[in-house]
């Protein structure tokens, strides 16, 4: 169906903005269920998050480019920061949900989150910044037909 890019500021007011674009670009194909566009939205606005405290850490000016691709199948979105990047392998693990020691973690959830919300995830750091990408299949026949081995996709519809 094609592809939206969007370049935003790297402030925090601009994630708004970030998941209204995503979300409306993936309700044009209305097989999508709205839970799915949801996860998706809320995967966006973690990365976006995590992209835009990047840039702060860094004093950077450059924006962030959020390109959505979109076809009947997949939705795939793609968060690209110019911050310092980071090592995903790196990244504390966080206790379970209902470990009482959970509540002592304001932070590092970001990445926990986009994992369970989307089919597949990629984090790509570099030297220039860092690239996630983010898919979120239709259902789970679609992924299948993707070769995904996605499980968290919405069976398919009759």
């Amino acid at each position: 169906m094609g592809e939206i890019r969007l370049e935003i500021p790297a402030r925090a007011e601009y994630l708004a903005l970030a998941r209204q674009v995503v979300a409306a670009a993936a309700a044009v194909e209305p097989r999508f269920r709205t839970e799915r566009i949801d996860a998706l939205r809320l995967a966006v606005s973690e990365a976006t998050t995590n992209a835009v405290e990047s840039h702060a850490d860094l004093g950077a000016d450059e924006r962030i480019v959020i390109r959505c691709d979109l076809d009947e199948e997949r939705i795939e979105v793609e968060v690209l920061d110019q911050g310092g990047g980071f090592d995903p392998g790196g990244v504390p693990v966080v206790p379970s949900p209902t470990d009482p020691s959970r509540l002592d973690y304001e932070h590092g959830l970001g990445i926990p989150i986009i994992r369970e919300l989307t089919d597949e995830s990629e984090i790509r750091p570099s030297g220039a910044g860092t690239a996630v990408r983010l898919v979120v299949y239709r259902s789970a026949a679609a992924a299948a037909r993707r070769g995904s081995e996605a499980v968290r996709a919405e069976p398919e519809e009759r």
